[in-house]
Parts: C-alpha cells; sequence; structure tokens
C-alpha cells in the first residue's frame, strides 16, 4: 500500500497557529525592549529557556494563565500580545471595534524599526533611568524634538 507522505509529514508535523506565532513574536519584541534574555525569562516564570524559545517561535501555544504570567513580568497589559496583528491573521477588528465605540488601535512602528539596534539601546538607556521624575524630563525632551503631527 503506498503512503501519502507529504500527507504522513503534515499530520505529524502541523504548522503553528499564525496567531501563535504573532503572540510569540510580541513576547520576543518585548523580551528585547527590556533587554532581558530567554534564560531570566525563563527563571522568572519557572520555565527553561527552551520553552521560552517555543513560545517566542509560535511552536508551542501558550495558555492564559501563562499570558497573564508573561504580561505581569514584561510589564505590559494583556493586549500587548495581540497588538498590531495582520488583518490576514485576524487583526481586523477595528470596523467592529468603532462600531462598539472603542478607539481604533494605535498606528505601529514599523517592525525593522522596533528592531534596531538604536532601538534596542535607546529604549534600554530610557528603562535604566531609576528616578521616575528623570525618566519623564527625559520623555518629554524626546517627544518636544520631534515633529508635531
Amino acid at each position: 500500500m503506498p503512503s501519502d507522505e507529504p500527507l504522513d509529514r503534515a499530520v505529524r508535523e502541523p504548522r503553528p497557529s499564525p496567531i501563535d506565532v504573532h503572540v510569540g513574536t510580541r513576547v520576543r519584541l518585548r523580551r528585547t525592549l527590556l533587554g532581558m534574555s530567554q534564560e531570566k525569562l525563563g527563571e522568572a516564570l519557572g520555565l527553561t529557556f527552551q520553552q521560552v524559545q517555543k513560545y517566542e517561535r509560535g511552536v508551542n501555544r501558550i495558555g492564559a494563565s501563562r499570558l497573564f504570567d508573561l504580561a505581569r513580568v514584561l510589564d505590559v497589559p494583556i493586549g500587548f500580545f495581540f497588538d498590531d496583528m495582520p488583518d490576514a491573521v485576524g487583526g481586523s477588528m477595528n470596523g467592529i471595534r468603532r462600531a462598539m465605540g472603542f478607539a481604533d488601535s494605535q498606528d505601529a512602528f514599523e517592525d525593522d524599526t522596533l528592531h534596531r539596534r538604536e532601538t534596542l539601546e535607546l529604549v534600554r538607556a530610557y528603562y535604566r533611568i531609576t528616578d521616575p521624575s528623570v525618566r519623564k524630563r527625559v520623555f518629554d525632551l524626546i517627544k518636544s524634538l520631534t515633529p508635531s503631527e
């Protein structure tokens, strides 16, 4: 009996859900913006760095309680992990949000901007400022130097 090898492989190796991949990408983005290693994040969650890697690649799905823990450790609201989701993946909620009276989602930076070394270094340096009032003044300074919208 001939085997349908491509079909067999598809059954054994299911592709990660695009939503899981997107959520994992957002976990990696926030972790790197904070200058946190996969090992440190894993320690904070009681996981190995390999498990964090699987979450970040979307290979393993993140459950609700783990997502809650990630949001707490990474200091973001849970919705952060779903922000900027492409419409093709499931992010076409803007019409529904408007109809229900919610504001449109915030315009996203281009992904390459967030992943540039300069951006990461700037964010890391900003969060190393321990005095909240100094950090606020730096933030206000940077905003004052940008063109008004």
